[in-house]
């Protein structure tokens, strides 16, 4: 009941076509109460005010005594868990709970941190303009559409429309395992819209199609395959073609 697509709260806008990013392009879904019968996938949140993410890490140094004031190493530390910001406005009919899917509000007894048994899921969808996915399609530069980027849904109405390309593409983000550590609204006298603000905690975070493990290629490497030079471009750990040199 939380998602009601026949709602005017959810009719679809269009976005300007720019190589800047922008926030009307970014979608979030949640698998909404009563949104997915039938269909067992992610649906489209709406009336998000804000969404955000932060994630650090600490950045160890390594010094040796005896030989000055000198940082041999730095060591990263264990990652936090990252955190996102997701803010919305209240419906009376879809709070911030029903929207990833507790039975809160209208559908059901759930009404504080305390009765979330069970974690959920966010997916990011942030959708290319046309103009950038025609710089990914035919640039120096190609998207490589295994592990960078997918179809993503234009969205828009029934009826006449300019011709797209096709496929639009997405960069997409799923943040799993995801647990509330707050969430609060203000009903305040001098203003009349009610807005939920909340910060969730993320177990993990993937592209939805990249395999996960100890050799990922992230780039930066300056030793390839076998020991191999790699394409890294580094002055500490040089061996690839592209390190630097010295006189």
């Amino acid at each position: 009941m939380a998602v009601d697509k026949n709602n005017y709260i959810y009719r679809m806008g269009t976005a300007p076509n720019t190589r800047a990013a922008v926030s009307q392009k970014n979608k979030i879904y949640g698998y909404a109460v009563g949104a997915n019968s039938g269909k067992g996938g992610f649906q489209q949140l709406g009336a998000i005010t804000e969404f955000g993410f932060d994630e650090s890490r600490t950045i160890d140094p390594i010094r040796g005594v005896g030989f000055g004031d000198m940082i041999a190493e730095l060591v990263p530390s264990v990652t936090e868990p990252m955190s996102l910001t997701l803010n919305k406005t209240l419906l009376y009919t879809a709070n911030l709970l029903q929207m990833v899917g507790y039975k809160g509000g209208i559908d059901g007894i759930v009404r504080s941190l305390r009765h979330h048994r069970w974690p959920f899921d966010i997916k990011q969808e942030l959708v290319f303009s046309e103009i950038a996915t025609l710089d990914g399609a035919t640039g120096s530069s190609q998207f490589n559409p295994k592990s960078t980027v997918q179809p993503g849904d234009p969205g828009g109405q029934a009826g006449t429309k300019d011709d797209i390309l096709n496929p639009i593409v997405a960069l997409f983000t799923f943040y799993e395992g995801c647990w509330f550590n707050s969430y609060s609204a203000s009903f305040t006298s001098d203003a009349a819209m009610v807005a939920e603000n909340s910060s969730v905690t993320v177990t993990d975070i993937i592209d939805g199609l990249g395999q996960y493990g100890e050799f990922i290629d992230t780039g930066l490497a300056p030793v390839g395959g076998n020991g191999a030079a790699g394409n890294g471009f580094s002055a500490r750990f040089g061996g690839g073609a592209n390190s630097p040199t010295f006189p």
